[in-house]
């Protein structure tokens, strides 16, 4: 046995089989991606607590030299088999290294791939379905939603697009997943109108969706100048038509909200029409506004949705 294998005995330190599990159900649990395990991350230590390691087990070093500089290299003993388990996982194609990652995102980080989140589904007991409306980051639409973000926005747009064949992950194409991805995260998952920003209690799902402007249905494209994040109210109201938005981002109200019954749009005391609309107020905006809404998009929404 080496020398590793040896210190790994005698320390008790959980096989590494084991390691992978927690590793990939850790990634899930934070959105898809953990930073590297470097000292003093909270990773490294956060999944040292679901072992119950003790302090000795979480800082003896392994000693090993570094045959480049003909020197002797100390490194954790744990956070070495942190990397043993992440670098089985890359080669299975379950994760992508930081390296990797780095070039995508600018940030060094392991990210799940999309056969990674579909083991970690596995592992939580999830049906495959439910990946369509969770915002676990995965590589490959980590790749679309960089498409969508990087280019610039056009002078001229068209919304409606015609519907192509892509290839499915799941039962959405990862075009459409990378566009409600960067639509929510370019909002920081709040709600354009309201600012709501919640998630489930498991911290699985957050509550806001990812709007079309145009819609799916009259051949929408996937596209962040057609997107909105909106709450689920807001979304229902802004795809019937009880609201739309000026050229310069302010709410427009249907005129039609006068002419409703006394005791419709509230909840208890709080009126949707008075208090969860209100007229020409700017929306929350993403900070880069080559990513705004594009005017074609919401002029197109005024004149065939919105009920004036």
């Amino acid at each position: 046995m080496s020398y590793e294998g040896n210190m790994l005995k005698e320390m008790a330190m959980p096989p590494k089989q084991e390691v992978e599990k927690v590793l990939l159900k850790t990634l899930f649990r934070h959105d898809g991606v953990v930073k590297e395990f470097s000292s003093g991350e909270e990773i490294v230590n956060e999944i040292a607590d679901i072992f119950s390691l003790s302090e000795e087990q979480r800082t003896i070093p392994l000693e090993r030299i570094y045959k480049k500089e003909n020197r002797i290299v100390r490194t954790p003993l744990w956070h070495r088999l942190l990397y043993r388990a992440a670098d089985s996982l890359s080669n299975s194609k379950l994760i992508i290294k930081p390296s990797v990652t780095h070039k995508l995102t600018n940030k060094k980080e392991w990210m799940l791939t999309e056969h990674g989140v579909d083991k970690a589904l596995e592992l939580f007991n999830i049906p495959i379905e439910q990946k369509d409306y969770l915002l676990i980051k995965s590589y490959e639409v980590e790749k679309e939603v960089k498409k969508l973000t990087d280019k610039p926005a056009p002078a001229n747009y068209n919304p409606i697009g015609i519907k192509k064949k892509i290839t499915v992950t799941g039962t959405k194409t990862l075009r459409s997943r990378g566009f409600r991805q960067a639509v929510i995260e370019n909002y920081d998952y709040k709600c354009c109108v309201c600012g709501l920003k919640i998630k489930s209690p498991n911290f699985q799902f957050w509550e806001v969706e990812a709007a079309h402007i145009v819609s799916h249905t009259q051949n929408g494209k996937d596209d962040i100048w057609n997107g909105l994040a909106l709450c689920r109210l807001h979304h229902w109201a802004f795809d019937v038509g009880w609201f739309s938005l000026t050229d310069d981002y302010k709410i427009l109200i249907s005129s039609l909200s006068n002419k409703i019954p006394v005791d419709f749009g509230k909840i208890w005391d709080y009126s949707f029409f008075e208090n969860g609309l209100v007229e020409n107020r700017i929306i929350l905006l993403p900070k880069n506004n080559s990513l705004f809404p594009h005017k074609k998009s919401i002029e197109w929404h005024r004149n065939h949705i919105f009920h004036r």
